[in-house]
């Protein structure tokens, strides 16, 4: 079966299409409906496709409260790592150990890499929402927020009706348009979409083996260094100098040995690495080798993307990270206040949502160095106090 998007469907999608959202509903879905005859699919599959789409509240209610993502890296691993998803992981990597290994073989993707994605995104398949994935995904293109981002995965979703692999009534998901048991985008399984269990189609609701050989594909499309290491917990000597640690500060191995870093249960890779410290000098730190910036691809939040890399490991046999005494955090409204801040001197922090991204930690980490605090990129309330 053909993975590929047509030509013509591609020669098709100008951008300023694409930048369209707002305005009524229902004109909004018909202006969806003539574009996808402009891109050349067929009328009557198109006005089959789009004939009862409805918007979604539930969707945009969803998109505005992401507070998950404003827990630090101790409280959101706490909340997703249980002793039951970790026995459930052990189970799962015995049970597709035969799709696990292969994967490994094609892709070069670790199994614990995708026992882990597989049990954050549905607790290994149990929950993979019950949004109506076409009305989200008309929803969230209709608000203006971000219908860069949506907009084109309405007409994958169609290439995939038009196969066979997608139904707009019955077809449902995350909130955010994500399918299957690792939550991918429509375009994400167009692309990357594999047969892993031979019976002629891509089903990532229902086969763990395709959900599985999929994963392993998008990360390697995505860039996965095949069979190297992506995360590491390590001990810090207490004067490293904290300005070098961030993913922003990548260098070789031996040369964070020779200043005192050291791997916790094994000796640190070979190659390049960046030591991270998702909650300051304090708290628990870990090598970040080239593939963990990878994780980004998946998933944009830096403590998801942490706790996938560091969940990744205990399901290979890593022990329980050391969670140290990290200096007490901002506050949701301390962080806004911070990021404000920030962006006031002319740092780039993002949104203003009260939640600490990479970009708001490389901010945290040059006004540490600044004012002559340790620059861990942790902010704490005597870095806000001072700024």
């Amino acid at each position: 079966m053909s993975r590929l998007i047509p030509a013509l469907i591609l020669a098709l999608a100008p951008q300023a299409v694409f930048a369209q959202c707002g305005g009524g509903f229902g004109a909004f879905v018909q202006g969806l409906s003539d574009e996808a005859t402009r891109r050349g699919f067929d009328a009557g599959l198109a006005g089959e496709f789009f004939a009862g789409v409805r918007q979604d509240q539930k969707v945009l209610r969803a998109d505005r409260s992401q507070g998950v993502f404003k827990k630090n890296f101790i409280e959101f691993s706490g909340s997703v790592i249980s002793p039951n998803r970790v026995l459930n992981g052990a189970r799962n990597a015995k049970k597709y150990d035969s799709v696990l290994r292969r994967a490994q073989a094609d892709y070069g993707v670790s199994p614990g890499v995708l026992l882990a994605f597989w049990a954050l995104e549905t607790d290994y398949g149990a929950v993979q929402g019950d949004f109506n994935t076409l009305n989200a995904l008309v929803t969230l293109a209709h608000d203006c927020r971000r219908p860069e981002l949506f907009r084109p995965q309405i007409f994958s979703a169609l290439e995939l009706y038009r196969r066979g692999d997608f139904d707009p009534r019955r077809t449902t998901g995350a909130w955010a348009g994500e399918i299957g048991q690792v939550q991918m985008l429509p375009d994400d399984i167009l692309r990357n979409g594999i047969d892993g269990d031979g019976d002629g189609h891509v089903t990532l609701k229902t086969s763990s083996a395709d959900a599985l050989m999929t994963g392993a594909k998008m990360l390697s499309e995505l860039g996965w260094r095949r069979n190297e290491p992506w995360l590491q917990e390590i001990s810090v000597p207490a004067d490293l100098d904290w300005a070098q640690t961030g993913l922003n500060h990548e260098r070789p191995t031996g040369q964070w040995a020779a200043m005192g870093v050291k791997g916790k249960s094994a000796p640190l890779a070979q190659g390049r690495g960046a030591v991270l410290l998702p909650m300051g000098r304090k708290g628990p730190a870990f090598m970040a080798y080239p593939n963990f910036r990878v994780y980004f691809n998946w998933n944009k939040s830096f403590v998801y993307v942490t706790t996938a890399a560091y969940f990744a490991t205990r399901l290979e046999g890593a022990p329980a990270y050391d969670a140290g005494n990290p200096e007490a955090g901002l506050s949701d409204g301390e962080m806004r206040s911070l990021q404000k801040k920030l962006a006031a001197r002319s740092y780039d922090v993002g949104a203003i949502d009260g939640i600490l991204g990479e970009k708001t930690r490389e901010a945290v980490q040059r006004e540490q160095g600044r004012l002559g605090l340790p620059a861990d990129a942790w902010p704490t309330r005597a870095l806000l106090g001072q700024l």
